[in-house]
């Protein structure tokens, strides 16, 4: 693989982590109220979300980047 596909696919994949944090960051915000109709372990769900269900998204995003970009570099060449 050259560099300047491990640079794009590297770009495409950070772009994509950026913009699901962004839509869980605000989209969660913007919703609120919507999911403050339902209740998860006796909160209301957008309460839950914004205390403790975010955290477990940005958890599981940076464990799905850390898989990807080791694959990324494997296929490259340049891994550990």
């Amino acid at each position: 693989m050259s560099a300047s596909t491990y640079w794009q696919q590297t770009r495409r994949l950070t772009l994509t982590v950026i913009l699901a944090w962004v839509a869980v960051t605000f989209g969660l915000g913007w919703f609120s109220d919507e999911l403050n109709r339902f209740a998860f372990l006796g909160f209301p769900l957008g309460f839950y979300m914004a205390a403790q269900g975010t955290l477990l998204v940005y958890l599981v995003m940076i464990a799905i980047y850390n898989h990807r970009m080791r694959k990324i570099e494997e296929e490259s060449g340049i891994d550990d």
